[in-house]
């Protein structure tokens, strides 16, 4: 571009993603039966999550509104709780919920993410709007409305993960939940496809958050919130865009010097594989067996087969290796010592050991008393973790999307297990006649941690009938989840 043109205040057509997103997110149907019905489990998944959460004082601290006492009568609803929220906060508390165990719906490919982060944003817009129309006396949206926004987020989310890698530049991939629910929120408001072109320019003005806090030396809590610090953003952007007008900036990915890709992307635009579809929500990945960052979730099932052959033997290991795709290697291989829960469960030689010992991995399991266990350094000591070129292929093939680990443990007699290879984890779409039984007793053992027997059970039947829960209008579906 010539100094002429960077000088130039004539303002260009938009760039051409933001486009691009404002059209699918404004003028596509969703029709696929199977994206439906994984985005029905992903809704109770996600919920399930969000209930779990509560288990833990360092999340529900965050649930509340900004300052006490700015409450919103009649307001967006907190599953779990008894809070009523302006749709802001509300997005805020309830995408903090659904990601603080890790627990949550996982994609994986140049970026990574999770995209029922989005239901954040979604719920709380949808329930304020539902409430709203009842108020006014207008038709409230239903939980089917709700499945194709969420269906239309993780495809935002997921396609730009499949060849665009934030994480290489630094970036935290929340950035991409920003962007998804700033642009469905903005239709779900009422915005047009200018409004959601404008309220998206707004979200990659705004940058990215660091992924410093995800990462050693400074892994914290910071990644088990920073998914609803997404949604409490994109809110705003979509509020700002319909009820306000704010001006957009039409080239705010590809201006000279100041846009993002050349202060953020190191000059690079963004790649697409495929167009906007339903893809990512037909193929997204269930965390339904173990609290565990996904890249170390087959890793997990391996420990867990090999449980029976090590526990007994513990001081007689000598080594154990790992191998894991690339991406694992990069961001969960740790040594030293670990802080706090955050950095446990990014850590893979902790999320194998942990069941090599016990047998099993829960959330408890990151916790302070069982991390005290001086067995669990004993063996992280005693691992290597390498990448299989195998299964960074499989990981990247758009019609495999592997997650692949093995696990193989030496002792100090020659002896040695098995090595115990998993391509890809029972979360995995194609496994999910095994996963989803799986699925539906994790949620009604979240409903039941924290929900009444006749709510538990009521929730259940709505879940349990496509046509009933379809129907449902959201703020009652919403309703039955507070306390």
């Amino acid at each position: 571009m010539s100094q002429q043109d960077i000088r130039s205040a004539q303002r260009p057509a938009p760039d051409a993603p933001m486009v691009a997103i404002a059209d699918y997110v404004a003028d596509t149907e969703v029709t696929s039966p199977e994206a439906y019905e994984t985005a029905r489990y992903m809704l109770m998944d996600s919920l399930g999550c969000a209930l779990l959460a509560l288990q833990f004082p360092e999340c529900v601290k965050h649930l509340g509104p900004v300052v006490p006492g700015a409450t919103m009568p009649g307001g967006v609803r907190v599953p779990g709780t008894s809070h009523e929220l302006d749709p802001v906060q509300a997005a805020f508390a309830i995408g903090t919920q659904i990601r603080w165990l890790d627990f949550n719906d996982t994609w994986l490919a140049a970026e990574w993410g999770h995209p029922s982060d989005n239901l954040g944003a979604i719920l709380a817009v949808a329930d304020y709007l539902s409430r709203k129309a009842e108020r006014e006396g207008g038709a409230p949206l239903t939980m089917r409305q709700v499945l194709q926004y969420a269906i239309k987020a993780h495809e935002i989310q997921g396609v730009y993960a499949l060849q665009n890698s934030f994480n290489r530049v630094g970036l935290d991939h929340v950035i991409l939940v920003r962007l998804a629910s700033t642009a469905v929120a903005t239709h779900m408001l009422g915005g047009d496809k200018d409004a959601i072109v404008s309220a998206v320019s707004h979200s990659w003005i705004d940058n990215g958050a660091l992924r410093t806090y995800r990462h050693a030396p400074n892994t914290g809590p910071r990644k088990s919130w920073a998914a609803g610090d997404a949604c409490r953003r994109a809110v705003i952007h979509a509020l700002n865009a319909v009820d306000k007008g704010v001006v957009g900036y039409p080239s705010a990915l590809t201006a000279k010097t100041w846009g993002f890709y050349d202060v953020a992307f190191k000059g690079k635009a963004f790649e697409f594989e495929r167009p906007f579809g339903s893809y990512v929500m037909e193929n997204v990945l269930f965390k339904i067996s173990y609290p565990a960052e996904f890249h170390a979730q087959t890793a997990v099932e391996c420990a867990m087969q090999l449980h029976a052959q090590v526990a007994g033997r513990l001081d007689q290991i000598e080594r154990i290796e790992i191998e894991t795709q690339e991406a694992g290697a990069r961001i969960i291989d740790k040594t030293g010592p670990l802080a706090n829960y955050a950095d446990r469960d990014h850590c893979i030689q902790y999320m194998v050991a942990v069941p090599l010992i016990f047998g099993r991995l829960t959330a408890e399991d990151y916790g302070d008393a069982v991390a005290a266990d001086a067995r669990i350094d004993a063996l992280r000591a005693k691992m290597t973790v390498r990448e299989n070129p195998q299964f960074t292929r499989d990981y990247f093939d758009p019609d495999k999307r592997y997650i692949g680990n093995a696990v193989q443990v030496f002792f100090k007699d020659g002896s040695h297990t098995a090595k115990i290879s998993i391509d890809y984890p029972i979360g995995h779409r194609k496994r999910r006649n095994q996963g989803i039984p799986v699925l539906l007793r994790k949620f009604e053992g979240a409903l039941r941690s924290r929900l009444s027997r006749q709510r538990a059970d009521r929730i259940l039947e709505v879940c349990s009938s496509t046509e009933r829960f379809d129907a449902m209008p959201v703020h009652r579906f919403m309703d039955l989840f507070a306390v």
